[in-house]
């Protein structure tokens, strides 16, 4: 058997203000290169299976860029053309294995990953397997369903479970391959847009009783779609994918019924977190335990497209006079730059955030005292099987009045402890942490955290979603209309 493994990725919020050019793209083309590319240790994980199995396995270029807005066309095509000649020099070939995130936008192209995928079939011709593995904020569409043979989602929101899915995958390929199963795909429709955190109940027992289905009675693979709210796309929503053994009715009655399952939970499962006041005035409330309070600015993730520059929470902590805070990261190249040079000790004057547009509010003018200074600051992003190294570029720490802030050059979302603990902060001693992130800090915090509290804040990702301006968004579901099948 030879396969072919590669990807092209990124996450395109089309209301951030940040295009997506060539040069945002970290690119692997090695396979010693793949674990440094966010979702690349899915190459490897591929390699070693086929290794295991005596196969070849020739590994192409892999990209993702850190989510922003809509990626350029040029570049685009670019990368998505070499990803294809690629796949053309390696023929023949026995399996596709492809990474890509799902919710990609570029110029010209409201859905990337379907627009790869069908020219990767066009190339390999009819017999070849192909299997993808997304991200689980994405939008899935029956084009993409009759050119692929398997596509497996990531079920966990925090995303642990990136490798194992990546096992899933290959093993339903390599199977279908050897000629020992016929995989058969079907997509369900929930007519929902939402967000679904998959730790917490109703989804956990719902992520649990979905996985349970899977090896039993001709079911060999569910997955979720929850979409990717912010990407102002046809596409946009929240989808139930099926895979069973050579029965497509099957297939298609198991997504249904996992469909509806999750529409009758929609009330519990789609929460709008409060509004910023509220959440402080609960996030205060809490008496001091020797843990901290953990206050989500989702509205500001850098993982979802945002700048991640925006001032809200930091100047209504400044206004109340909340002390013993931690904040990270606010994206500022050049506040970094500033007070890499001044030197760790020095008081200084800054302007501090607010630049990329009205979603990040207005920059703060401060006077601060440089704490700590870390060139190619990194922090670690738990998984089921150990961690990824996410690098957060040159990073300093800046005080102002009993207000910790950790800013950094090269943006990116909280995801480890590493952003405070690597400055010599110590969490039993803060009484709050603020981190801008929707989501994946959470593995990394909940040990650590006496609560965790979501907030609803102004910014680049409302979380809302009656109140985004969708322009293109079927409306037709929940929550526009309480009840989309009747």
């Amino acid at each position: 058997m030879k396969i072919f493994c590669g990807g092209l990725g990124t996450e395109t919020n089309t209301f951030s203000p940040l295009l997506t050019g060539i040069r945002d793209f970290d690119m692997a083309h090695t396979l010693a290169d793949a674990p440094n590319v966010i979702y690349g240790s899915t190459m490897v994980v591929w390699h070693n299976m086929a290794q295991q199995r005596g196969w070849q396995c020739v590994f192409g270029s892999y990209g993702f860029a850190q989510p922003a807005g809509i990626t350029v066309r040029h570049a685009y095509e670019t990368l998505r053309d070499a990803l294809l000649a690629q796949i053309q020099a390696a023929l023949p070939l026995d399996m596709v294995l492809l990474t890509m995130h799902g919710a990609m936008v570029a110029e010209g192209y409201d859905d990337c990953e379907t627009d790869i995928a069908q020219r990767v079939r066009a190339l390999v011709g009819p017999q070849v397997k192909i299997g993808v593995e997304l991200d689980l904020h994405c939008e899935l569409d029956q084009q993409m369903l009759d050119v692929c043979d398997a596509i497996v989602l990531f079920k966990e929101y925090p995303h642990i479970d990136v490798d194992a899915r990546a096992v899933e995958l290959f093993n339903l390929i390599a199977a279908a391959a050897e000629g020992k199963s016929r995989p058969t795909m079907a997509l369900y429709d929930c007519r929902m847009v939402g967000m679904y955190l998959t730790p917490v109940e109703p989804m956990r027992s719902y992520v649990d009783a979905m996985m349970a289905l899977e090896g039993k009675d001709g079911v060999l693979s569910v997955s979720l779609a929850h979409s990717f709210p912010w990407a102002d796309v046809p596409l946009t929503g929240t989808y139930t994918l099926a895979i069973t053994e050579n029965d497509p009715a099957k297939a298609a009655a198991v997504a249904q019924a996992l469909g509806r399952k999750l529409f009758a939970l929609r009330h519990e499962a789609i929460v709008t977190p409060p509004q910023l006041d509220e959440a402080l005035a609960q996030a205060l409330a809490y008496p001091f335990t020797g843990k901290p309070v953990v206050l989500a600015d989702t509205a500001d993730n850098a993982g979802g497209g945002a700048p991640s520059d925006s001032t809200f929470v930091l100047r209504k902590l400044l206004q109340m006079g909340v002390k013993n805070v931690a904040l990270a990261m606010m994206w500022d190249p050049i506040v970094v730059q500033l007070a890499m040079a001044a030197g760790v000790g020095t008081r200084m004057s800054v302007r501090l955030g607010g630049k990329m547009g009205p979603a990040s509010g207005d920059p703060l003018d401060l006077s601060v005292v440089v704490r700590g200074i870390i060139p190619n600051m990194t922090q670690l992003w738990p998984q089921l099987n150990g961690a990824m190294v996410n690098a957060c570029g040159d990073s300093v720490c800046l005080t102002c009045d009993g207000i910790d802030i950790i800013v950094n050059s090269k943006r990116t979302q909280v995801l480890g402890i590493e952003v405070f603990t690597n400055f010599g902060l110590d969490l039993k001693q803060k009484r709050l942490l603020v981190v801008k992130s929707n989501q994946h800090f959470y593995a990394a915090y909940a040990p650590v955290a006496a609560h965790i509290i979501y907030a609803t804040v102004e910014g680049t990702l409302n979380r809302d979603f009656v109140r985004i301006p969708y322009q293109r968004v079927n409306r037709h579901k929940y929550p526009w209309l309480e009840d989309p099948f009747g």
